[in-house]
């Protein structure tokens, strides 16, 4: 008997052992993860730096366009960890594709988007946010594009950190006006264009969300709150499916496809119309079938969106890497040209080793880093479901349409974060309002206390004021940094001539 409960002891202590064992190496490998991100983002940087050396040869500059490249690595980087996270992140927080199909696929299209049809031309300085003029020999362009690209990636890094989407481009933009004036004062910036640009922090996310919201509100009220949905939804979603289509057409053929042709606006739209009107007569067949055998409950209504969400969200991810990523790639393609020909005043052609920088950069972000973002923006803000990633999904594209057809910038993380906060702020709306319907029509029912009203708030407000914070401050936090950046690069490489 006391054999027995000497083994019994043994055998409880030994559980223990292993229960402590196998604490430990989750815990070793939850702490080894971010170091092993940080060792493989730094082997990819320093093999961008020797692509860079073989490449370009070995001139004078080599060491700066290492260096450059080196930075453009680390931009990308930053790219893939927080930008991407807008396109994915509905389709995630909606269940409509997994974490790592969502990584895989975004992965693809960013990568697609970038090397087919990726910016061939980016205009000098950035967009013109600088005069070329105002630079006045090839060196200090030279020190204030590397200013601007890593002073750009340091603060889409912060971000990410705090957990904040913010503009990849507006960074960039924010970084190559603060080395601008500190290279050439305050009349080196083009103002009207950075006044388009503090405009955009405004117009994104409010045409956004309300695109976004009118929407839900049309799919609420045709099919979800209707007597019989799946008949509802037979009708409408081959035709919001339709328009989705027809959407994204336009967005890519205007966004898109740039180097692989030209396309002026009318002439997108009429594309975008036929296009839309053969995929809804094609969904019409497609949607009945789904329909069959579906419950009349809002819960089987998920599947119909599902197949269009994730198509939309390649798409968006296809858009974004060939519009955005020319924009965080330029101010190295531009060190690279002015270092190879010491001029800086010509429109700038990116070479396609640098535009692959670019893509495998967003990929190995986006895998290594981009989960945190992608689940804040999916879950995080306001629960979602297909219904609700699928308007978001919409109004991105839509808006960047109407943003173009009106001459507005507009910046697509602003623009699908908006649409988030839109469908959010929609639901909270909806819900009083059915709320207060629900007590007019049974006077005895009880008023919920404030405090309860605002703990069941379908926003949460405190994403929601860090990320208009980040939004607001990117440019001029960019900006800040990069003039320190710049002063220090100029007197290290000033001392050193």
């Amino acid at each position: 008997m006391a054999q027995n409960d000497l083994d019994q002891r043994h055998l409880e202590t030994l559980d223990r052992d292993l229960n402590r064992f196998s604490a430990l190496e989750q815990a070793t490998a939850y702490a080894s993860r971010p170091m092993m991100g940080l060792g493989v983002s730094l082997v990819f940087i320093l093999l961008a730096g020797l692509v860079a050396f073989y490449l370009f040869g070995q001139t004078g500059n080599t060491l700066v366009v290492v260096i450059a490249a080196g930075f453009g690595a680390y931009m990308a980087l930053n790219i893939g960890a927080n930008d991407v996270a807008n396109n994915m992140g509905p389709a995630v927080g909606a269940n409509a594709l997994t974490m790592g199909g969502a990584i895989a696929i975004a992965a693809v299209f960013e990568s697609a988007g970038a090397m087919l049809a990726g910016g061939d031309v980016v205009s000098t300085i950035a967009k013109g946010i600088i005069a070329p003029q105002s630079m006045q020999t090839a060196s200090i362009f030279i020190w204030a594009m590397l200013a601007a690209l890593l002073s750009a990636a340091l603060w889409v890094n912060l971000a990410t950190w705090v957990g904040a989407p913010v503009s990849t481009t507006h960074s960039v933009v924010g970084g190559v006006m603060g080395a601008g004036i500190a290279a050439a004062g305050f009349a080196a910036v083009n103002w009207p264009t950075m006044y388009k640009i503090a405009a955009s922090w405004v117009i994104s996310p409010v045409l956004g969300g309300i695109i976004a919201a009118l929407f839900l509100w049309f799919i609420k009220n045709r099919i979800v709150y209707r007597d019989d949905k799946i008949s509802a939804a037979r009708v409408w979603v081959p035709v919001l499916v339709g328009i989705m289509g027809g959407a994204f057409s336009v967005y890519l053929a205007l966004k898109g496809l740039k180097k692989i042709m030209k396309i002026d606006f009318s002439s997108a739209l009429m594309i975008g119309l036929v296009l839309g009107v053969i995929i809804w007569l094609v969904m019409i067949p497609v949607v009945r079938k789904q329909a069959e055998g579906l419950e009349n409950r809002n819960k089987s209504l998920k599947k119909l969106f599902g197949i269009p969400l994730v198509v939309s969200a390649a798409l968006l991810s296809f858009a974004h890497g060939a519009n955005d990523v020319a924009n965080a790639v330029g101010p190295l393609a531009a060190i690279v040209q002015a270092s190879a020909s010491g001029g800086f005043a010509d429109a700038v052609s990116i070479p396609l080793w640098v535009m692959a920088i670019g893509a495998l950069g967003i990929s190995f972000g986006l895998f290594l880093f981009g989960p945190k973002l992608i689940r804040m923006v999916g879950g995080q803000i306001t629960k979602l479901n297909p219904m609700r990633a699928y308007c978001v999904a919409l109004s991105a594209a839509i808006t960047v349409i109407v943003a173009s057809w009106l001459g507005l910038p507009v910046s697509s993380t602003h623009i699908a974060v908006g649409g988030v906060f839109g469908v959010g702020f929609f639901r909270e709306w909806d819900s009083q309002r059915r709320m207060k319907r629900a007590r007019m029509t049974v006077p005895q029912a009880v008023e919920q206390p404030k405090e309860e009203r605002r703990r069941r708030k379908l926003v949460r407000r405190s994403h929601f004021l860090t990320i208009i914070a980040a939004w607001v401050i990117t440019v001029p936090a960019a900006a800040t940094i990069s003039m320190l950046i710049f002063w220090i690069i100029s007197s290290y490489m000033g001392g050193a001539s």
